[in-house]
């Protein structure tokens, strides 16, 4: 018979190794999550030629380009303007998703040019030409996106500027929504973004490693809040209680066959604004692919909702 000593040692021995290899195991995913570096479940393939934005990819990475640059929070980012054809105020910041850059956003970038818009494309903190080691997930980047529109309103105090993002971007754009934004900012189009942080990688730990929330996600969230200043719980990390105070008019798309950003998240973020709004879903689009899914639609539904407002 074991003694209560004895066993009590034990106990305490099989906890105290499974803090160890949870509190490890934190770390890890936290690198996997957050830190910059590749992420083997993101493809960066190049764009077949096959695919309907190929050529607006090419075309759009011929046009001439000003490379901009800000400082915030210590980090010098860096992005694309691209002045449109015939002179205007109205331009539109797009920005790319979580491991992208503003190169993976030509195909959006000569929708708007098309459009006869003026084109800033930033590289996300963390992301392409800018600084950081951290990922935003829409958190920081919101904060630099407001000093993108500041930057540009004092270039132009009559600058109309439209909130365009992708995935991550997506999610940048909606945090940014519940903010107080200039008048300038005119609308907001996002396309497959997440409802909030919590949510969707909540979500990628079940979909990606069939691992519950508890208690791995919980001790992941509090290094985000040590090292990058926000715990994924946090109401500012919240796509969905940013927009419950927006007013802007906002277009959601998504696409209806979405198996990393669940489709289901575009009707939380469409109940919860606060402004005109209006939803395009694209059947059988993938994450990320309805506009290489439904060129015509998208741009179709894109150029009514500018004209609208």
């Amino acid at each position: 018979m074991i003694k209560k000593k004895t066993l009590f040692k034990i106990i305490v021995g099989i906890v105290s190794f499974l803090a160890i290899v949870s509190i490890g195991a934190s770390f890890y995913f936290f690198h996997v999550a957050q830190v910059r570096g590749d992420k083997s479940f993101i493809s960066h393939a190049a764009t077949p030629q096959a695919s309907p934005v190929y050529q607006d990819e090419k075309d759009f990475l011929k046009l001439d380009k000003e490379n901009l640059s800000l400082k915030n929070d210590g980090l010098n980012l860096k992005a694309w303007y691209v002045p449109a054809e015939n002179k205007t105020d109205k331009t539109v910041i797009v920005v790319h998703g979580f491991n992208g850059s503003k190169e993976q956003m030509a195909a959006y970038g000569m929708l708007f040019h098309k459009l006869g818009y003026n084109v800033l494309l930033p590289d996300n903190r963390a992301h392409g030409a800018s600084d950081g080691t951290l990922i935003g997930y829409g958190v920081t980047d919101k904060c630099d996106l407001t000093k993108w529109t500041d930057q540009l309103i004092k270039t132009n105090p009559k600058s109309k500027i439209t909130y365009f993002g992708l995935s991550m971007g997506a999610a940048t754009v909606m945090m940014a929504s519940g903010q107080d934004l200039p008048k300038n900012v005119v609308n907001i189009i996002e396309d497959c973004g997440y409802s909030s942080v919590w949510d969707e990688l909540t979500f990628q730990a079940k979909d990606m490693y069939n691992l519950p929330a508890f208690p791995l996600l919980y001790e992941v969230s509090a290094l985000s809040k040590i090292r990058a200043g926000f715990a994924y719980g946090e109401a500012d990390a919240s796509s969905v209680k940013a927009l419950a105070h927006n007013k802007l008019p906002v277009l959601f798309i998504h696409g209806d066959a979405d198996d990393f950003v669940p489709t289901a998240m575009v009707d939380q973020n469409y109940a919860a604004t606060k402004g005109p709004r209006e939803k395009f879903i694209v059947k059988g689009a993938k994450h990320a692919k309805s506009l290489e899914t439904d060129k015509a639609g998208y741009y179709a539904k894109v150029t009514a909702f500018l004209d609208n407002y």
